[in-house]
């Protein structure tokens, strides 16, 4: 394999050319893809701060990557690489020997980098994880809809489809093995009552070993990765030895672990004949813009896990992909990030791929055994296939159901504000304090009728005369739009054409940074804060180009600029259904923002009065506490034990909460 090669800054080139999209510069984009090899193996796209934007493999890596930045491709291109594109600074590529050795270097590469724009599977809302942190002495357990790596050391498990079926298992395993139960210590100085019956090991105190801790999680992660059977062979030869040893305590807890284990899969009734093989069957429905996937896991013959994913139906360029395209590239993600002993030895697809005996020498290479894949065409594992397709139509049919519902809530709104078309971008704003007192603002954002978080914004109130004691939420808001529209503002100053500006937002080429136009923005609030809003976009001039309204909250009632009265609506129609979505979740941000921002303060407060105790302090003390009331109850040696406070310190920490006590170990004074 050729090590990472990239390329020199060219002859003339500054510090400010490297920092410019290769788009903006046609010249060094196209030295650089001239140096692009025609040979097999993997390219990493990066942007201005040197962050690795996506990984791929290619068995032509010039071909693969010239398609990227061929001339019209940016209309081509799906929004979300057409996105990528427009950030790629720098070009990397790594050299291999075969099409095979480029599969596993981009599967390891992905997991150790995670880049953004790798994800073919979308991340699915309606799709749970779950997450057991090994990279932690203690690792945690739990259920999650977001799956971010915060170290290569955790793990993800899923997605699951049956959400209450997952939380029942997770139930239920905490029931039978004795694990963490709180996310945080009920007790600084002694263990909780979960110890006491058993159903936690004593991890806030320490009681169990991280070692010991982690067997404890190893046996747990086996239910989750289906190998049940194995478990129970293990547990049962576990149990034994117990009994040989005459320790028929440890032995008894073994054994209602194996009876909560056999309670997990009481109800599991699929299965087929062979129950001595093991195997994943994948099948897929899709549709012009979707596809809904479906991977079952048979182990032993029985289902014991049933995974769902969503991915484009259409390619980088546009173009519709192939059904075995689809499930190849689902087979090439979902196994890279798992165990190579969660590999089964048998996969059976819907479609042929079209790497077939490549994925199979990968998935060989990963398992370290044989691994076959078959398309199965007739009796009991066709009828199979036959089964998850149709549990695939009916995801597909669930997401259809979605987006046309969508579809008919924005042309609902369309027609509400007299728009010409449905809005695309739909921009909420809200305001949160006490009396003034920490005033926030939140700014959410929907993309066709569905939250894009990435696109959320927290600001934090500036002006000075809304402060504890005095509130003003109009003058808030107008402060807000100021801010929010300011570089648009400053656009149209300088001669610049909004209509333009928004039109090159939509393609590839667009590097301005004005992309970020709403089809419409809502106002949590009545005629007043609509007023407010009004005035400030008066002061930036773009009052005639923004569409603006505002949901009251009592009767849903919606006001638009002008009008003396609400426009005629009703509160359960799809468009205001929208609209009260949109106010609820900036509503949900803004307060959220806001107890994040009272806590904060009220650690500075009473922290930072302490004599010699300066930020970093004050957070270290926090790091280690974890609460101000666990420091109140800490004594001076505990004090003096955290990082970086040493016993002079500590003292005085002490001294701070306990002012009315004696100080330890001196006599009264007669």
């Amino acid at each position: 394999m050729v090590p990472p090669w990239s390329w020199g800054a060219p002859a003339g080139s500054t510090a400010a050319d490297l920092a410019l999209p290769l788009l903006q510069q046609p010249e060094r984009l196209k030295a650089r893809l001239r140096e692009v090899p025609s040979e097999p193996g993997c390219y990493l796209l990066r942007d201005a701060d040197d962050r690795i934007l996506y990984i791929g493999k290619a068995k032509l890596l010039r071909n693969r990557v010239r398609s990227y930045f061929q001339s019209g491709s940016g209309h081509g291109h799906s929004p979300r690489i057409s996105l990528m594109v427009r950030q790629v600074c720098e070009i990397e590529f790594i050299v291999t020997d075969s099409e095979a050795e480029a599969l596993a270097l981009e599967s390891n590469l992905i997991k150790q980098n995670q880049p953004h724009f790798n994800v073919l599977l979308k991340d699915d809302k309606k799709y749970p994880y779950l997450c057991i942190t090994w990279s932690e002495a203690y690792p945690r357990i739990f259920i999650t809809r977001r799956r971010r790596f915060r170290s290569p050391l955790d793990r993800f498990y899923g997605p699951y489809v049956d959400v209450g079926l997952l939380r029942r298992t997770l139930t239920l395993v905490k029931r039978v093995f004795p694990l963490r139960q709180r996310p945080q210590p009920l007790y600084r100085e002694r263990t909780c009552l979960n110890f006491d019956i058993g159903r936690c090991p004593g991890v806030c105190q320490e009681k169990i070993s991280s070692e010991a801790y982690h067997r404890t999680l190893r046996q747990v992660a086996m239910v989750f990765q289906g190998r049940n059977e194995e478990l129970l062979e293990l547990l049962h030869e576990q149990m034994e030895r117990y009994a040989e040893r005459l320790d028929f305590e440890s032995a008894a807890r073994v054994r209602d672990q194996l009876q909560g284990i056999d309670t997990l899969t009481a109800d599991q009734k699929m299965s087929i004949g062979d129950s001595s093989v093991s195997r994943d069957v994948v099948a897929l429905a899709a549709d012009a813009r979707l596809a809904a996937v479906q991977l079952f896991q048979m182990r032993a013959g029985k289902l014991v896990g049933r995974l769902g994913f969503t991915a484009d139906a259409v390619g980088a360029d546009g173009q519709p992909l192939e059904p075995g395209r689809i499930l190849q590239r689902v087979v090439e993600e979902h196994y890279s990030q798992v165990e190579p002993v969660e590999i089964p030895p048998e996969l059976l697809l819907q479609h042929p791929l079209p790497q077939q005996g490549l994925i199979e020498e990968w998935l060989a290479e990963r398992r370290g055994r044989k691994v076959k894949l078959a398309v199965p065409q007739r009796q009991q594992k066709a009828d199979l296939i036959e089964l998850l397709e149709r549990n695939a139509s009916y995801e597909l049919q669930r997401a259809q159901r979605g987006a046309e519902q969508q579809l008919l809530a924005t042309e609902d709104l369309a027609q509400l504000l007299e728009l010409p078309n449905p809005p695309r971008r739909i921009e909420g704003f809200d305001i949160s304090h006490i009396q003034g007192s920490d005033a926030v603002a939140s700014q959410v954002v929907f993309l066709d009728g569905l939250p894009a978080k990435q696109h959320y914004r927290k600001y934090k109130i500036q002006s000075s005369s809304i402060r504890a004691g005095h509130s003003d939420d109009f003058m808030a808001m107008a402060e807000i739009m100021r801010r929010r529209f300011r570089r648009w503002a400053q656009a149209k100053a300088e001669g610049g054409d909004l209509q333009a500006l928004r039109r090159a937002a939509d393609s590839a080429l667009h590097t301005a940074g004005l992309n970020d136009w709403p089809d419409v923005v809502m106002i949590d609030g009545g005629k007043g804060q609509l007023s407010a809003v009004m005035e400030a976009l008066r002061e930036l001039n773009l009052h005639e180009e923004l569409v603006v309204c505002s949901l009251a909250k009592q009767r849903e009632e919606v006001f638009v600029p002008g009008a003396k009265q609400p426009l005629d609506s009703e509160p359960d129609q799809l468009g205001v259904q929208l609209l009260r979505r949109l106010r609820d979740e900036a509503h949900r941000f803004a307060v959220s923002f806001h107890r994040q921002q009272r806590g904060e303060r009220m650690k500075r407060s009473r922290l930072s009065d302490i004599p010699g105790l300066g930020p970093k302090r004050v957070k270290e003390l926090l790091a280690h506490f974890r609460s101000i009331d666990a420091i109140q109850l800490a004594s001076p040696e505990q004090i003096a034990a955290a990082p970086g406070v040493g016993a002079a310190l500590a003292r005085q920490v002490w001294d701070y909460f306990h002012p009315s006590d004696e100080p330890e170990g001196e006599e009264l004074a007669s």
